[in-house]
Order: C-alpha cells, then structure tokens, then sequence
C-alpha cells in the first residue's frame, strides 16, 4: 500500500517545532516535509521534498536494506514500533554518523501511513578522514560504535575490553562526549603500576598528615570528576586490597580522603577498560566477581586493527595529519598495500608509530615501501630484493608464482575500499592517496569502474 501523500497538515506543524532534523516519510520512503533543523544542517542545498530518505542521506539509488544496510524504515513495518540505527550519511560537512530513530505514524484505521525519522549526529565519529575522534566505517567498528551510542545517554558503567593500542580511552571520550555530562570533566586515571597508597590517594583524595610527605590537603580524582566522566584505564592492574574501596564507591555512591573520617559524596559515571582476561583473573584470585560485574554493566569490545583493515586508508590519512601536520604526506599504493598484509600486534599505537618514522625518513611528499622500517616489510612477508619491487614481493608472498596485472593484493585492498565507500570516485582517490584517473584505470583493469557511477 501507498501512503497518501497529503499528511495531516498537523503532523508537519508537528516536526516544524522540533529543535533536532526530523523529516516525515511515506511507506515508499519519500520525503514529504523537512523541518528546519533538517534543513539547516543536514540538506545537500537542494529541496528534499518528493526525493527519497535513501538518495538524500546515502546517495543510494536503493533502499539501505538493499544496499547492504539495516534500514529502519523497513524493520519498522515488520515490527509496527519505533526503531533505532546508527547510519552513515552524507551532509553538507562530509560524511558524518547519525543515530536515527524512525517512528510510525498510524492513520485512522490503524495502519502504517508515514514515519518520523529524528537524526542526531554524533560528532565523537567520522566515517571521513579526520584529525581528532573516532574513525571507521568497517563492520566492526559500526558495530562498536551503536553499542556507544545505545549506552551514553544512560548512567551505566561502561567495560572496555581490547587489546593494546586500540584507542580504548578514545572510546571511552566518546561515550563522555555523547552523554549528558559532556560539558563536565573527563578524569583520566591511569591504574597500571599504581601501589596501594598512592593509588588510594590519587583516586580518593588524602588529608594532611594521612601520610610522610602529606604536607596538605589534596583532592582526588573522584571529586575531579565530580559531575562528570571518571575513566579507569587498565582497571586489571588496581591493586586487590584497592578494589573493595573502588566497590564500595560504586555501590554507595560514596568514599573516605585517606586520612579522614568524613563521608563524602561522589557525582561521577564510571567507565573502565582492560586488556588483561578479568575472568581468568577472577578464577586465580586477582580480581574480585564483585567489583566485575559492578564494572561490566555495558561491555563494549573495541576491535583490534586487523578485523578493521578496511579502515587502514582513513587512519593513515588521519595519523600522518597528526605526526607531520602541514606536509601533505600520503602513502604510495605499494606502502598501503605492506601496511594492509602486516598484522599490527600494537594496533593503531603501533600504526600511528609507523607512520611517525616513515615521514622522518621520507623527504618528498609519498611515503613508499622504502621509507618503512624493515621489520614491517618482514612482518608483512613482503622483503625488497634487488631487482623486485615491494608489489612484486607482496605478490608473490601471497604465494604466486607469477605477479598478476594489479596484484592479488591490490586487488583484495581496492575491492574492500569500494564496498566500504559512500561517496564519490574523487574521495576515494584522496582516501587511497592517487589521482583520480590513475584511480578510474585500476579500477576498470579490475572490473570495479562501474561501482562508484
């Protein structure tokens, strides 16, 4: 069924006085109004009316569900009730992430008849290239990233858990960043190698004369906080003898300055992270249940670089703003194609580390294979010989015995970079760091061409 397309004139009225982007939809996805939040920051500059929700956010000529994506208009008609998703649009700023929630409108006989669809940015994330927050548009990090959305407007404690070097207190800013304490602080407190005291004395605060050397007063970091975000960085390393006092505060909403008898208060939401098994070290003694499953509340794993490989054009164009800012470095497509086949044990640390040493040891504007330390090279199976270019040893490290046009790996990179991309063939030439025609020749060599028309 088709929805008339004269809503009731009450329902646009409606929408016009909402301060966030609404727009109110038909079953066939067309846009029937736009309010001015909408209009304002989240048109291209051209009238949205009559287009659909599909074409104006996604520049898809087919409904998200079709294209690969959740579409919550679809979910909502088989479920008759509101739905949520975090999707990537395009917008007049490049390509940001929106958390949508769609709801159905049902007209007099009770049927599904239009949709209002609330759109809130979530400037923590970008699915471009950019210098600061978080950065991604692989599976993976999508993944991560709605479970950050679903818990930052809550109270819950949230429990990072991934390996080292994946932007784990990036993660934790964000949820900050998206909470309604993102204008009080975001207290960092760095638990690894903190002894018993001055673990307690950093994080509750100390009275004079509460030890030698207490020569005053001093707050903690939990009245640091006060009304805003505490972050536990490596929550594994708290001593034992400190983690019933964390409980407690937890539990409470209470604590005691080492030192002093006073009962105070604590404003705070607690968020964690670990790389360390919490669960095995609750099963040899190291850590107490009790205080795990105060912390683990809302778990959220933050995938390591290699289930994210896809990602590996954004952050390097991201890392290189950061380490060699104003240079305009990028990366040759035979250096990408080491760092995608190279594991990255220290993930994103590891790559930003990388990236740092390649521009000191690059004097022109294009890192090539070169200019990468020899342990990466070794680490990615591919080792320069005289005679043999880094893409022929790439090639062949992948076990052939003879080197195809454009590599096999080549490309494995280049297909993933267009099934992950949004936007047009020029931005993806600037993502992978090569001229747009030399871009559309690879591409049509691989039979790819026709993907970003």
């Amino acid at each position: 069924m088709s929805a008339d397309p004269r809503p009731l004139p009450e329902l646009v009225s409606f929408i016009e006085t909402l301060p966030e982007p609404h727009i109110l939809c038909d079953r066939d996805y067309r846009i029937i109004a736009a309010n001015a939040a909408y209009r304002s920051s989240c048109a291209d500059g051209r009238s949205v009316v009559g287009r659909t929700c599909y074409d104006v956010s996604h520049h898809y000529s087919v409904p998200c569900d079709r294209a690969g994506e959740s579409c919550p208009l679809s979910r909502s008609l088989q479920s008759g009730q509101r739905e949520r998703v975090l999707h990537l649009h395009h917008t007049p700023r490049g390509e940001e992430y929106v958390n949508i929630e769609l709801s159905p409108v049902r007209d007099g006989s009770g049927d599904i008849a239009w949709f209002i669809e609330k759109m809130e940015p979530m400037p923590v994330a970008r699915g471009v290239s950019d210098n600061h927050g978080l950065i991604g548009r692989a599976p993976a990090f999508q993944r991560m990233l709605e479970l950050v959305v679903r818990v930052a407007p809550s109270e819950a404690s949230v429990l990072l858990q991934g390996e080292s070097g994946t932007g784990k207190e990036l993660v934790a800013s964000a949820v900050h960043e998206a909470s309604r304490r993102a204008d009080r602080p975001f207290v960092v407190v760095d638990c690894s190698g903190l002894p018993d005291t001055l673990f307690e004395s950093e994080v509750f605060g100390h009275e004079r004369g509460a030890f030698t050397g207490a020569v005053a007063r001093k707050p903690g970091l939990v009245e640091a906080a006060s009304g805003g975000t505490l972050f536990l960085d490596e929550v594994g390393d708290i001593p034992l003898s400190m983690q019933v006092k964390l409980l407690r505060l937890l539990e409470t909403g209470t604590y005691r300055r080492l030192g002093s008898t006073e009962l105070r208060r604590a404003d705070i939401r607690l968020v964690s992270a670990t790389h360390r098994p919490l669960q095995e070290m609750i099963g040899d003694g190291s850590f107490r249940q009790d205080l795990y499953f105060r912390l683990n509340t809302f778990p959220i794993i933050v995938p390591p670089l290699r289930e994210r490989l896809e990602d590996l054009p954004l952050l390097v164009g991201s890392l290189l703003e950061r380490v060699a800012p104003n240079r305009g470095l990028e990366l040759s497509a035979d250096a990408m194609q080491v760092l995608a086949s190279y594991p990255f044990p220290g993930n994103v640390r590891e790559l930003r580390n990388v990236l740092e040493r390649a521009s000191l040891m690059c004097d022109g504007d294009v890192i090539h294979p070169e200019h990468l330390a020899e342990e990466i090279r070794l680490g990615a199976g591919v080792v320069s010989t005289p005679g043999r270019s880094a893409h022929e040893s790439a090639a062949i490290a992948l076990g052939g015995n003879s080197v195809p046009d454009l590599g096999e790996l080549e490309h494995q990179v280049l297909r993933q970079a267009v099934i992950s991309h949004r936007g047009s063939r020029r931005e993806l030439a600037a993502k992978l760091g090569l001229s747009e025609r030399t871009l559309y020749r690879r591409l049509k060599a691989l039979g790819l061409d026709k993907a970003l028309d």
